[in-house]
Order: C-alpha cells, then structure tokens, then sequence
C-alpha cells in the first residue's frame, strides 16, 4: 500500500471494532439508496439531456415544493455518499488482503471489470442514468493513482495522444488528458523529491504549478498593458493565473506532514473543479455580454433557415466594426444552431421513451452509452477525490473505531451539514433552472455553490448515520436499513427495473408523473425493498448480484444458503463495498 495513506492505526483492525464498523456502513449504504433514488426518480420522467438546464419551471404547490426539497437536501448529495462508501470498501478489501497475505490487485481489476460490465449493461438495458460504469472507470483510475508506475504512465499517455490522431479516435484525447491529471496528482501524493525556488524547497508538484502560474500572471499582465491587445481574455486569464498560484503555493505548504496528506487531496480533487466552475461563472456574470445584441436575431434565422444556411449580413453595431459585429453575429449563430440541435434532442428522448418500443428504447440508450463511455474518464477525476477520501476513513482509523471517534463524527453534523446545506439554499437563491443561451442567467454560479456544498453535506449526513447507529435512544432503531445496505447493487438495479417499467412507454407508460407522487413512489418501492432485504438475507449469504459480484471477483462460487449463523453471514455478505 502506498505509504501516503497508511497510519498507525491502520493496524488496528480488531474484529469486534470491525464487525461494529460494517454494521454502520452497511447501514449508510441503505440510507444512500433511498436517497439516490429519490434524484434519480426524476430521469425517469425527463429526458436526460435536461440535466443540463435545472430544475423544471412551472411547477406549483406541493410539487414545487418537493422539487426543491430534493434540490437542497438530496440533489448530488448521495452519489458523493456512494463514491465516499466505494473508497471505504476498496481499504476494506485492501486492509483484509493485506492481513491474509494474498494478492489484492488480480482481483481488484477482475472487479472492475465486473462493475463496468454491470453499468453497461444497466445503462443499456435498464436506464441511461447509470452510475456504476463511471465508478468503475474512476476506480481504475484510483489504482493507477495509488500504484501506478511513471514509465507504464508515459508510455499510456503518448499511445493515447499518438491514437487520437488517427481517424474518428480523437475521444482518445481527453482519455489522455484524464490519465495526465491522475499522474500528475500521483506526483504530488506519492512524489517526494523536493526543488529549490526562491531560496525555498518545494515538493516537485509545487515547483512546476508555480512556474505555470508565474507564467500566467506574465501573460496577464501583458494583456492589461498592451492598450490596442485583446481585451476579452485580460480578466479571465487573470482569474487563472491567480487560482493556479494559489493553487500552487496551499499544494507547497499542506504537502508535509505525511498523514494527512491523503485526505487534504481528496477535498481538494473534489472542490478543486467546482470552485474554478463558480469563479468563472462569477467572472461570466461580471463581464459584459458582447453578443446579446445579436442573439434574438440569431435564434430568429436559425428557426426561419435550414441549419445549413448562415445568415450572411449582420447589423451595423455603433461599438464595433462590421467585420467585428459579423464575427459576432456568426458567433451568436453557432449558439444559436446548438440550442436548436439540444431542444431536437431533448424532443427525440422524450418522445422514444414514452411511447417508444423496447427495442427502440435499447437501440436509442446503445447509441447514447457509445457516446456517453469516453467522457467518464473526465467524471473520474472528480470520483477519486471521494474514493480517496472514503479509503483514508478506513485506513485512519476513523471508520474502522466509530465509538472512538464519535467527537469527529458530531462536529462534522454539526459544521458540514448546517454548511452544505446552506450553500444549496444559496445555489436556490441565485437560479435552479439554465436558460439555454443565456451567459447571464447565473446557472453556472448556483450550480457550483451546490456541488461544492455537496461534500460537506454528504460527510454530515454519513456522520448523522453514524451517531444514530452508536445512540442508546430510539435513533439506534435506524439499523433496519443494515439488510438494504447488504444488497446495495442489488437494490439498486431492482429500482432501475421496477421503475422503467412503471413510467417508460414500453412498461405501463407513466411518464410525467408529478414531482410529489415521484417522491411517494420512491418510498413505496423503499419500503418494500427493506422488507425484501430482510426476509432475503434471513435465507441467503449475499444479494443476488452480490454473490455474482464476489464470484467474479474472487473467481470462485461462494456459498449462497445461509448454513452459519446471521451475524456471521452478515459480517461476510458486508465485505462488498456497495457502488
């Protein structure tokens, strides 16, 4: 194991303790499925391709209540749950291979390749909103983050950036990207060769940021001189340039010590994408909008034209040139032809999945994961900052002893909560819904106020859970969910199949059920899963897909009757982490 993520206590994995520790998390894992399942009740009955543009408008009463319940308290806070509960199973994993002397890394990828397999063949099959191949992508990219060596890297990376030039391979470009920023984080989690700057040492990784940033705050301050340079890009460049000697100078001063070194990069993966997404989208509002003189008029031709026909002239505009207000106008045009083309699509994925046949609904959502795969390697890199977080809470400790670290746990539901879900209210505050074409409407802004807002509120919802199961009160009663949590992947694949069928075409075809009546569903189906779970695991070891799972995994069958007493099989069933 690298050493970055080891601890004293690390070792101390007394069965007692570990026993008590996968009760709790198999008991976080059933709260977080009902919870992801209330968001994604929603993409049963919109298309996906709004995603993009927010909570849906008109809504009123009860229903535009329950839209914004979700939005605050459920949207985006319960996949960060999932990915913290899938980087706490791989130390599991990691932690009983290493105790057992047997080899972690064979079987690790057989389990990958499980899990992407599963997501593959849900998004397909089932539903387009699948998330477990995207954690199978960003859990190869955890090994490689944790194990990878530089030469097979480099050798990687120049295979990919010389593939993408071939025909119709470019997606392999941002593969390669995606591998560069999980090397370079490698650099500074496991690098500790130092450099001299300034009369200071510096970990590498600080070195070389700091030089870009230098670099950028020079390019910046030569566009503000120049009186006749570009004007547009002298505040966004220096937006960057300030953010990566920032960047540059926390990454220099948290590198030592040691310890906690794992878990300061899991917060800052995780934040690093969407404070960038909030300061730009502060930037975007502040600037002017040189463009929207010109927008109705595009949107107009656009839907009076062809898309193959351009307008061909451009109003005379008393700030600019001709040549200037053409650019601009053609500018508007593209903008214009891409909103057009997205309402076609949000259209076409409505219509085929409310009226559609099963086989048009597969051959559409095949068509979808073809173009949907290659982008994961992008969402990887915001998935490992929490798969990084959840392995530290194991290795630390802190999951592995809950009783002994319960003061962490009640000043994280006390802080993060009140925090995360106050940066949601803010996020509300400021826009739930993204006019398409619109630069101004402050989408960009609310939407990263709620992602960053979604770690803290995960890890006070985990911490919740956690005071819950180690109270001597009726809060201890949460425990029920524990048989849920067991089958996790199983439950979750069930919702899938039960769902697509109730609102798809091809099913019953309740497409466009309400907000407030999705939410009632939601806990219908849950109330029945838990009661499913209890009376499966009081017969069987494993879930079903559970059992698949670690049968692939391990390359073995595992018993599935329950011939040993509950509380060991339970012990048994729970060392899957749960996607």
């Amino acid at each position: 194991m690298d050493p970055n993520l080891s601890s004293p206590q690390a070792e101390a994995f007394i069965p007692v303790r570990e026993e008590e520790r996968i009760q709790a998390l198999d008991v976080i894992r059933g709260f977080a499925l009902v919870g992801i399942f209330l968001m994604n009740i929603e993409w049963f009955n919109r298309s996906s391709a709004e995603m993009q543009i927010g909570l849906p408008t008109g809504l009123s009463g009860v229903n535009w209540w329950a839209s914004r319940l979700v939005y605050v308290f459920v949207q985006g806070k319960f996949w960060t749950m999932f990915s913290l509960l899938f980087g706490m199973g791989f130390a599991v994993m990691l932690t009983r291979a290493e105790r057992a002397g047997r080899n972690f890394l064979r079987p690790y990828l057989r389990r990958i390749l499980a899990l992407a397999a599963f997501g593959a063949l849900h998004y397909i099959v089932l539903w387009s909103g699948d998330i477990l191949f995207s954690y199978a992508v960003g859990a190869l990219a955890l090994v490689i983050l944790l194990y990878g060596k530089w030469k097979w890297v480099l050798v990687a990376l120049v295979g990919l950036v010389g593939l993408g030039f071939v025909p119709h391979m470019k997606p392999l470009w941002g593969l390669a990207g995606s591998l560069a920023y999980v090397g370079v984080v490698a650099l500074y989690l496991r690098g500790e060769k130092r450099m001299g700057l300034f009369g200071r040492s510096l970990p590498v990784f600080s070195f070389v940021v700091l030089v870009i940033g230098t670099l950028a705050a020079l390019i910046a301050a030569l566009l503000w001189a120049l009186p006749h340079g570009p004007k547009e890009p002298r505040i966004p460049m220096t937006v960057v340039s300030v953010l990566i000697l920032t960047l540059g100078f926390l990454s220099a001063r948290f590198h030592q010590p040691l310890e906690p070194r794992a878990r300061r990069l899991a917060v800052a993966l995780y934040l690093l994408p969407f404070v960038v997404m909030t300061t730009f989208g502060v930037v975007q509002l502040l600037m002017p909008d040189p463009g929207a003189a010109y927008r109705a008029q595009a949107q107009a031709q656009v839907q009076a034209q062809p898309p193959a026909q351009a307008p061909t002239t451009a109003p005379a505009d008393k700030k600019a040139t001709k040549t200037e207000a053409e650019k601009l106008m053609a500018e508007e045009v593209e903008r214009a032809k891409r909103i057009q083309t997205y309402r076609q699509e949000i259209q076409t994925e409505t219509r085929v999945l409310s009226k559609g046949t099963y086989r048009e609904v597969l051959a559409f959502r095949a068509k979808q994961f073809a173009e949907h795969a290659p982008n994961e390697a992008g969402f990887a890199t915001v998935l490992i900052g929490m798969f990084l977080l959840g392995t530290w809470f194991v290795r630390s400790g802190v999951m592995t002893n809950p009783r002994e670290h319960l003061p962490l746990f009640r000043k994280l539901a006390w802080i993060a909560l009140p925090i995360g879900v106050g940066l949601g209210l803010a996020s509300t505050a400021i826009a739930t819904y993204h006019i398409p074409g619109d630069p101004k409407d402050g989408f960009q802004v609310a939407t990263g106020l709620l992602m960053m807002g979604n770690l803290p509120a995960c890890l006070g919802y985990v911490s919740v859970i956690v005071l819950m199961v180690h109270s001597d009160t009726a809060f201890s009663k949460i425990k029920i969910l524990a048989p849920v949590g067991r089958m996790a992947l199983t439950n979750y694949l069930m919702q899938s199949l039960i769902t697509s069928f109730i609102f798809f075409g091809y099913g019953l075809g309740h497409w466009g059920m309400g907000r407030a009546r999705q939410a009632l569903y939601v806990f219908v189906v849950y109330a029945v899963q838990v009661a499913f779970s209890h009376w499966w695991l009081g017969k069987f070891c494993y879930g079903p897909m559970e059992w698949l799972w670690r049968a692939i995994t391990y390359w073995k069958l595992p018993a599935m009757r329950l011939d040993r007493p509950e509380g060991d099989g339970s012990l048994r069933a729970a060392e899957l982490p749960a996607p």
